[in-house]
């Protein structure tokens, strides 16, 4: 199958030296705690973002990077912390000193259309890096801004935005309420139609701190055959799925397991067979981790307005040997059980576990995270040039490098399905990809670089 545009795409972009945007206006200059939650190692790197718009002739005489210039520095006002800096300090503990210094913005013009791209957009995009601007250092993520924006004119007077937000500020609903504050003022609102509420105390660990229960997602493995070592010849491909492959994979469940979700079949399926392509030892421990939005499992739920991280990480452990030995049932079972163990004293637990244990990251080798985003309303965001195009992650892995076996497999919307979009090395990908087919018993079409 011959690869799409975009996977052959070449061109060119001119940057402006990236500037600091201030909020526009004053605002406090104070220390602000993040939570037990936000501040977890697993949580230390920057979301990276795209969103791709069309040309829009009521919009002529407009300059998009000047209004979501703009825009930003109006929100700050409103998000001043984005406009911060991260100090660390006792026991790794994480704070945003409010300096009002700004987020880091630059603009940019490309020598391509967005018609080049191709009829269906999905990661990987070509040319990213010129598209999207990463810290340099995302390591050091101390004293840097902690929001970035770029903004890609195109040559057909569309254009593309890119931003990166860092992940211990937010998750995805926090960083869309951001992002689509953004454009309400975008589109000329005076403000944010949701007010952004801190409160992060509301996810601190109790006084004192007592892990009640088991978090196996947390568990200090040893590296064994499945690796997070960088590749030299890692693939990063999106494989794109329907209602009826969907459909196709539900057949495959036996009638006991009751109701199913979309995410539960397609995360066992993902993990069955990125684990199957891997060949780790059959007697290896593999763990698959949900991201589990716990906003309406708290009591009280946290108040609207939230935009802090509040996602936990559950389990779903068995050997490399029974999950690809076992129909996909089997796989699909421990991912509901996983999802189904998250409850409020279970999200009081992590708070606590990350104090008593130094906010440990979870396991690298043998771990698959999927993240689900498909509704987290990424092609909403209207800046009044209409909705995006596409709008979602900007890639698999969601650090600055990709790893060969990154344990992180996203879930994005896109025209006509969704959107697995992965890394691995090149080997396992077409193992991966044959086992989907496998699965799914249709085509699934994919792309790739």
């Amino acid at each position: 199958m011959a690869p799409p545009p975009s996977t052959t795409l070449a061109f060119n972009v001119r940057r402006r030296k990236p500037e600091l945007i201030a909020p526009v206006r004053p605002t406090p200059h104070e220390c602000k705690l993040l939570s037990d939650i936000d501040d977890q190692e697993s949580l230390r790197f920057y979301i990276p973002v795209i969103q791709f718009y069309r040309y829009n002739p009521s919009m002529i005489g407009k300059d998009p990077a000047a209004v979501i210039r703009g825009a930003l520095a109006q929100t700050l006002v409103y998000y001043y912390p984005f406009a911060g800096r991260l100090r660390e300090g006792p026991n790794r503990k994480l704070s945003v000193d409010c300096t009002g210094e700004g987020a880091l913005y630059i603009e940019a013009n490309a020598d391509v259309a967005l018609q080049d791209f191709g009829d269906i957009l999905q990661p990987p995009f070509p040319c990213i890096d010129k598209l999207l601007y990463d810290d340099p250092n995302p390591k050091r993520m101390l004293n840097d801004p902690l929001l970035f924006i770029q903004v890609t004119r195109l040559r057909c007077g569309g254009f593309i935005l890119g931003i990166s937000v860092n992940h211990v500020m937010s998750d995805v609903s926090g960083m869309m309420q951001l992002i689509l504050g953004m454009a309400e003022i975008g589109r000329g609102a005076v403000a944010p139609s949701i007010q952004p509420v801190w409160e992060r105390q509301l996810l601190n660990a109790r006084d004192p701190p007592r892990v009640s229960l088991l978090h196996r997602e947390y568990d200090q493995v040893e590296e064994g055959t499945i690796t997070s070592t960088p590749s030299e010849n890692t693939v990063h491909r999106s494989f794109s799925i329907g209602p009826n492959q969907v459909s196709t994979l539900r057949k495959l469940l036996p009638n006991t397991l009751g109701q199913c979700s979309r995410f539960e079949v397609l995360a066992a399926c993902i993990w069955r067979c990125r684990t199957i392509a891997l060949k780790p030892h059959p007697d290896e421990e593999v763990r698959l981790l949900c991201m589990v939005n716990v906003r309406s499992k708290l009591s009280p739920p946290l108040p609207s307005g939230y935009y802090g991280n509040a996602v936990v990480f559950p389990a779903a452990i068995t050997t490399a040997r029974k999950l690809s030995q076992n129909p996909l049932g089997y796989a699909v079972k421990l991912v509901k059980q996983a999802k189904e163990r998250v409850s409020g004293e279970y999200v009081k637990s992590v708070a606590d576990l990350m104090v008593m244990k130094g906010r440990p990251h979870y396991p690298m080798a043998g771990s698959c995270v999927v993240t689900d985003l498909t509704r987290a309303g990424f092609e909403e965001v209207d800046f009044g040039w209409g909705k995006a195009v596409y709008g979602g992650l900007a890639k698999a892995g969601l650090g600055a490098k990709l790893p060969a076996a990154s344990p992180c497999v996203n879930l994005v919307a896109i025209k006509g399905g969704i959107a697995i979009s992965i890394c691995l090395p090149a080997p396992a990908m077409d193992i991966f990809a044959k086992e989907l087919e496998f699965h799914s018993k249709s085509l699934f079409i994919s792309s790739g670089l």
